[in-house]
């Protein structure tokens, strides 16, 4: 088994990249409100590095999620989800390695603008991170 081909089977990519947008918007929210609840119980003091709060919570977030259901809460209400090569589910360590490839796209800036452009170009919508591990979002009732 392996990934659906973007020629013969379009209907798994279609409007992908623009449901991964959104889906970002929406994990960027729930992690911002995630951060912004734990503040107080750190006396207030997690104010000063809330960025830094914020990329921990987001990089366990989607750790989590993409590991218990190969997609974050925000990729599950825009109806896509991650597959890997094989065109199997994210286990805990392909979630991990997608979520770190990420992490650092978002560090190195130039690399994050290069993987948008590349997941809005490509056939299968994949990002730089996704195209070193040979994965792809695709729709889920595809």
């Amino acid at each position: 088994m392996q990934l659906a081909d973007p020629v013969t089977q379009p209907q798994f990519y279609r409007d992908v990249a623009a449901k991964r947008f959104l889906a970002w918007v929406i994990d960027t929210t729930l992690i911002f409100l995630i951060s912004a609840l734990i503040v107080p119980f750190t006396a207030f003091i997690a104010a000063f590095f809330f960025l830094g709060l914020m990329a921990v919570v987001g990089f366990v977030y989607r750790v989590m999620t993409l590991a218990s259901g190969s997609a974050t809460w925000g990729m599950r209400l825009m109806a896509i989800e991650f597959r890997d090569a094989t065109g199997a589910r994210f286990d805990f360590s392909q979630a991990f390695l997608h979520t770190l490839g990420y992490t650092i796209s978002w560090a190195v800036a130039p690399v994050q603008l290069i993987s948008m452009v590349v997941m809005a170009t490509s056939d299968r919508g994949q990002g730089l991170t996704d195209m070193v591990l040979g994965s792809a979002a695709m729709n889920r009732r595809a």
